[in-house]
Order: C-alpha cells, then sequence, then structure tokens
C-alpha cells in the first residue's frame, strides 16, 4: 500500500479476511459508555507467529468481530513496542459496539488486521511535535504518544492539547502526570469548567492560537476527533506557519471491510480503509469542507 510522500503506510495482513481469536484480559471503564478492552490474541500471528505477538503501527485499526451481530473499526491504543495485550478504547455507538460493552474479561471475539496508514513517526526525528486531541480522538493518538516519549532525545519540544466537553470526560486522566514527566508538555482545557477546575476554558483551536511554537518549519502537527475541530485545528496551525504537509489528521468513516471492497468509508477518490485513516492536511483539505462528502 502506498501513500503521498511522508503518509506513513503498512502493508496489510497476508490474508486480510481472516479472523483471529482474542481474548479480553481486562476491561477498563474509562468514562460513561468508553471503554477500553485489553485484548490478547489465542495464537500468534503474522511475523511473529507462535509468540501471541501483534504488530501494528502507531494509528492503525484493527476489525472487532462480534458473531451474530458485525464488525467494527477500532483504533489500536496501546503501546506499539508493548504488543503481547492490544489495547482498544471503545464508545458505544451502534449494535456492535453496545454488544461488545456487555462482554466481559475473559470472553473471546474475532480480530482481523492491523489495517490502514500510521502516524508518520519517521518524519518527526529532530522536530517539534504537537498533538491535538478532542474527546476520544485522543485514543488513536496515544500509540504516537507513547512511542515518542519512549525515544524522547530524538525529538524537539513535545506538546498535547487535549480537550473534552467537561473535566469528567477528559480522556486517560491518569496517565497525564507520567507522560509530563518523560517530557510531553500536557495541556486541558474544557468547554465547561466546574468548580475545581484550574485548567484552560475554551476550544483545543484557542490553546492551539497561543502556544509558542518555536520554528514552525520544523514543527509536525498531528490530530484526532470530530471533524470540524480537525479542520479548524489543521487552519490554525497552517496561519502559524506550519507547513501544509507537515500537517496530518486521522479520518473515521464507516469501515466495513476494511479493504477497499465495500465502498462505505470512501472519502472523495479515497478509501480511508487503505489510504487512511491517517493523512495529511495538504492531501484532502480540498475535500474536508465539500458538505456531507
Amino acid at each position: 500500500m502506498t501513500g503521498d510522500e511522508g503518509d506513513s503506510c503498512t502493508t496489510p495482513p497476508a490474508d486480510p479476511w481472516r479472523q483471529h481469536a482474542a481474548r479480553i484480559r481486562r476491561v477498563i471503564q474509562e468514562l460513561p459508555g468508553v471503554a477500553t478492552y485489553e485484548l490478547v490474541p489465542e495464537s500468534g500471528v503474522g511475523s511473529n507467529a507462535g509468540s501471541g505477538l501483534w504488530p501494528f503501527r502507531a494509528g492503525q485499526f484493527n476489525m472487532l468481530y462480534l458473531p451474530g451481530i458485525g464488525e467494527s473499526a477500532i483504533s489500536i491504543s496501546g503501546n506499539p513496542d508493548q504488543i503481547d495485550v492490544i489495547p482498544h478504547t471503545v464508545r458505544q455507538a451502534g449494535n456492535v459496539t453496545n454488544s461488545l460493552a456487555k462482554l466481559r474479561e475473559g470472553d473471546v471475539l474475532g480480530l482481523r488486521g492491523p489495517f490502514g496508514s500510521s502516524w508518520p513517526i519517521e518524519r518527526c526525528a529532530g522536530h517539534d511535535v504537537v498533538l491535538v486531541a478532542g474527546g476520544i480522538g485522543l485514543a488513536p493518538l496515544r500509540p504516537a504518544i507513547y512511542h515518542l516519549l519512549a525515544n524522547r532525545v530524538g525529538y524537539g519540544e513535545l506538546t498535547l492539547i487535549v480537550g473534552s466537553r467537561e473535566p469528567r470526560l477528559l480522556l486517560y486522566p491518569g496517565e497525564y502526570d507520567s507522560w509530563r514527566a518523560a517530557g510531553l508538555n500536557v495541556i486541558t482545557t474544557v468547554d465547561r469548567a466546574d468548580d475545581g477546575w484550574k485548567g484552560s476554558v475554551g476550544v483545543v483551536t484557542a490553546v492551539l492560537d497561543r502556544l509558542w511554537i518555536r520554528d514552525p518549519v520544523r514543527t509536525l502537527v498531528f490530530t484526532c476527533g470530530p471533524e470540524v475541530m480537525m479542520w479548524y485545528v489543521m487552519r490554525t496551525a497552517a496561519s502559524r506557519g506550519v507547513p501544509a504537509d507537515a500537517l496530518y489528521l486521522s479520518l473515521e468513516r464507516n469501515m466495513n471491510c476494511a479493504v477497499a471492497f465495500c465502498g462505505h468509508c470512501q472519502f472523495g477518490p479515497y478509501f480511508l480503509c487503505r489510504e487512511g485513516p491517517v493523512l495529511s492536511f495538504e492531501r484532502v483539505r480540498h475535500l474536508l469542507r465539500v458538505e456531507n462528502l
């Protein structure tokens, strides 16, 4: 699979239709209607067959399958360097995810993947990186955070701007302090503050607009969240001088097959299960403002 220069892609599985059994090791209730499922493949797959490992790149997704119900494309939210357990953070939003919420530790489901393009981590060497997340959009960015922090000396300033509607809806708040200690500047912002909130109030783009960017030409911006949010993040970053080919976003559509066969995830000329979900802003900005696309 190929993409435009800078987009990071990974060859799909040798048999992309093959389902693998995966057991739920732990369920972590993150937010109301949002949980992280730590999955352990029942047998080795891919290049690590026999070892129980499931290699993936930050930003990719898997298809989770429940027999008799269907499949759902879910971003992998774990550490690419720790692949004995594969976490997926899931928001209840339909038949598959609602049924998944009824499963418990020890239950088995089907899994195939990984699929799609990934965050262009290799481009980040020697650069400052700004990650902007809205709500559950932090889940696809978390693997990139893990990788950047594990190799911290290879990068410049690292900043995460994460926003939610209110403080109790911030995702993974228990990790922010450890990320800060490892060298990530974590800035939280909410639409509505409560009495105990001491952080920023407002949208993530307002925080980005105030952020000190020491060298825009040597800065990359990754974003994931509501599509309208990502549009304004990209616009704001571009207005700050960050080159359009250094802006990346993760797009979500209804990915039914994951192999560009069914057409449900088509976005203009692209199939997001194949060319995406991570794409450069330069590549798709002319499509993002097309109504109902």
